[in-house]
């Protein structure tokens, strides 16, 4: 069923339902509901962990199909942070992979450290910036430095 831009616009409310959306497609290899998620902008870029700065909705939209190319990928968000102002949020995310493995075979867990950014538009809150990064079982363990004077 295809969704009207008032139908998508309201599904889009906040940043973190146009997350939700973003982890959910990603866990079902859903390239086009992927797509719906991006704002209409020539400056959108993904990073994917190791890989080039990919910029534009085509470019993305093609190396999002080379990875469904491998079928769904398990990811959740995991120890999310957030900061809003005004019309832009930026989460931080520690995601938890399943990686791909042989039927029968228990499914090893990699760790990728990724930032996104969501813009709000006319549509609703939309995906400007996907970036992440290796991380390391290590990163499960966040270091938080508590706010101090700087003199």
């Amino acid at each position: 069923m295809q969704r009207t831009p008032a139908q998508a616009a309201a599904l889009l409310a906040s940043p973190d339902d146009t997350e939700a959306q973003f982890y959910e497609a990603l866990q079902h290899a859903d390239l086009d509901r992927l797509m719906q998620l991006w704002a209409d902008e020539d400056e959108v870029a993904c990073v994917h962990p190791g890989g080039p700065r990919i910029v534009g909705l085509a470019a993305i939209r093609a190396a999002f199909e080379t990875v469904f190319q491998r079928g769904a990928v398990q990811v959740h968000p995991e120890r999310v942070r957030r900061l809003h102002s005004g019309d832009c949020a930026i989460h931080h995310v520690l995601e938890r992979v399943q990686l791909h493995t042989e039927p029968g075979q228990v499914a090893p867990t990699s760790w990728v450290i990724a930032t996104n950014v969501y813009l709000k538009t006319a549509l609703g809150w939309r995906l400007v910036l996907h970036h992440a990064s290796p991380g390391s079982p290590g990163d499960v363990q966040e270091l938080v430095a508590e706010a101090g004077t700087l003199h």
